[in-house]
């Protein structure tokens, strides 16, 4: 495992201070686009060759899901029988899965493309915030943090954390998708999902300061299908420290008819439409107030992950050809060595949470949560959760084509974000405004 080059503060100090944490000094934020990416990852390959250089990532295509790697076969595959040869690329979640599914669970390894790119002004702001941009607030806040990435060379592991959650998601978006909770038996009912995001200043009109202070992002969420189920709709103002102003949401429940303020859609509550196999933070892999856990950065490690998953995401694709009893169909997916940021999250004494201890693997190169492996309160491993991401070349964003939460206990799993039936799925040009994230907004689109 190779060590971070700056000095981890101990959990102990993280929690106990209030002020503000120091930013990175000029010198080493100078190394941002000559060592490093222009986000932080290192720019050079590993001594054995076995991960590239980064040289910019893959260039702007209109045809997003064309595969640019389709004429590669995998190195290997890893199984059951030879996971023991491949153990200190893979995570306990992963050794875990091939050993409950040893005759139908694989990692089908392929050579490794570095492929994430972003556009240039996201560049330019992680660079100026890794000079400005500090730690509030216990680390539950964000001071003088602009657009995407606020910490490209993390000193911590809520650093790294917090990079994840303000990662560039292209500025504003509209996605149809389904989300699966498929039973042990492969048995499943896709849920339709319609979602609107915007940052701030992907709005109409930019930003105003007075309704955008302390907000992240604006979000909706209209459940389309099943017919149970249709009407529902979720609306989110997610603020950036939500100690000091706790995550704003509202629910229109069709039934009801009427729009309700929802504060428990935070930390463990149940997701949306997912049969009680999320909670709300496992979106995105996680998301929301981090004021509930110790984070601790362990340092960097090569692992096999979800990677370039053009094969997932291909259009000729049927849902039922990708979900499998147990796990996704391994013939569809694709594996690739990448360092990443391990962090280590382990739960406040006298707080509260379903999972004691989650483990996350950061994918250097985007910031996207590439694996968690999580714990429940007896210290066994329960769930592990994967993103399956691809360049969107159309619109410059490194995203998901789909995440899973597999329970090690239940044999069920939980699949989101797939997009294959349902057109582009993901749509970067859309453009909003306020007035679409208001709870007048919500009972419009409930009726």
């Amino acid at each position: 495992m190779l060590k971070t080059k700056r000095l981890l503060l101990s959990t102990a100090l993280i929690l106990a201070s209030s002020a503000a944490y120091s930013a990175t000094t000029a010198e080493e934020a100078a190394k941002l686009g000559d060592t490093l990416t222009p986000i932080g990852a290192e720019k050079a390959g590993n001594a054995s060759g076995t991960i590239p250089a980064w040289d910019g990532g893959l260039a702007t295509s209109d045809n997003r899901y064309a595969n640019p790697f389709a004429g590669e076969q995998p190195l290997f595959t890893i199984t059951a029988a030879n996971a023991d040869q491949y153990k200190d690329h893979l995570t306990p979640g992963q050794l875990a899965m091939l050993a409950r599914y040893k005759d139908t669970f694989s990692i089908p390894v392929y050579p490794s493309h570095r492929t994430a790119a972003l556009p240039e002004h996201i560049y330019n702001a992680a660079k100026a915030n890794a000079t400005s941009t500090t730690l509030t607030d216990g680390g539950n806040g964000l001071k003088d943090f602009t657009t995407a990435i606020p910490f490209p060379i993390p000193a911590d592991g809520l650093e790294v954390i917090w990079n994840h959650m303000t990662r560039y998601r292209g500025g504003a978006l509209e996605r149809t998708f389904v989300q699966v909770p498929v039973q042990a038996n492969g048995n499943y009912t896709a849920v339709k999902i319609n979602e609107k995001m915007s940052w701030p200043s992907s709005l109409e009109g930019g930003a105003d300061p007075q309704k955008d202070e302390n907000i992240l992002f604006y979000f909706v969420q209209e459940v389309k299908a099943p017919s149970r189920l249709t009407g529902n709709v979720l609306l989110v103002h997610e603020t950036m420290n939500q100690i000091t102003q706790p995550r704003q949401a509202w629910t229109y429940n069709a039934g009801q008819r009427r729009v309700r303020r929802a504060p428990q859609i935070a930390y463990d509550a149940p997701g949306t439409a997912s049969d009680g196999q999320r909670t709300t933070d496992n979106l995105d892999l996680f998301n929301g107030a981090p004021d509930r856990y110790n984070w601790n950065l362990v340092g960097k490690q090569e692992v096999y992950i979800p990677y370039n998953s053009f094969k997932l995401a291909d259009r000729g694709l049927k849902y039922e050809d990708i979900l499998k009893p147990g796990h996704m169909n391994p013939e569809h997916t694709r594996y690739e060595l990448h360092r990443v940021w391990k962090v280590e999250a382990t739960l406040k004494e006298g707080e509260r949470h379903i999972y004691a201890k989650r483990t996350f693997y950061i994918d250097e190169d985007s910031w996207q949560i590439a694996i968690v492996d999580h714990y429940d309160g007896r210290g066994e491993l329960w769930r592990v959760a994967e993103a399956h991401q691809f360049q969107y070349r159309d619109a410059n964003v490194p995203w998901l084509v789909a995440e899973t939460l597999y329970d090690l206990q239940s044999g069920r799993y939980l699949v989101g974000s797939l997009t294959n039936e349902e057109g582009e799925g993901f749509d970067f040009t859309k453009r909003f405004s306020h007035k679409q994230f208001t709870p007048q907004a919500i009972r419009r689109l409930g009726k």
